[in-house]
């Protein structure tokens, strides 16, 4: 592995803006603000719209589309396009 090419890891503390979750991470992001942490250490903070404590996905509350019903609104609203060469 050729060296000098590489990032540079430090721990990252990450905030949820949404839940106000932290969490310690490695990362090569660095951030304007810093923040103390529970082992006496102070860390730089990036504050994130998203992480697995707020995302849909991660909580559990993501909702399915229902493309078929969308599909058949489009329709009712703009009409049916029906393609050159195909009947229906």
């Amino acid at each position: 592995m050729r060296s000098g090419i590489h990032p540079d890891y430090h721990p990252v503390v990450f905030e949820d803006s949404g839940t106000g979750k932290r969490f310690l991470t490695r990362s090569t992001a660095t951030g304007e603000r810093s923040v103390a942490w529970s082992d006496g250490h102070t860390y730089p903070l990036i504050v994130v719209d998203v992480t697995s404590d707020s995302h849909p996905f991660w909580t559990g509350a993501h909702r399915v589309l229902d493309s078929q019903g969308r599909v058949e609104k489009f329709e009712r609203r703009y009409g049916r396009r029906v393609r050159p060469g195909r009947e229906g």
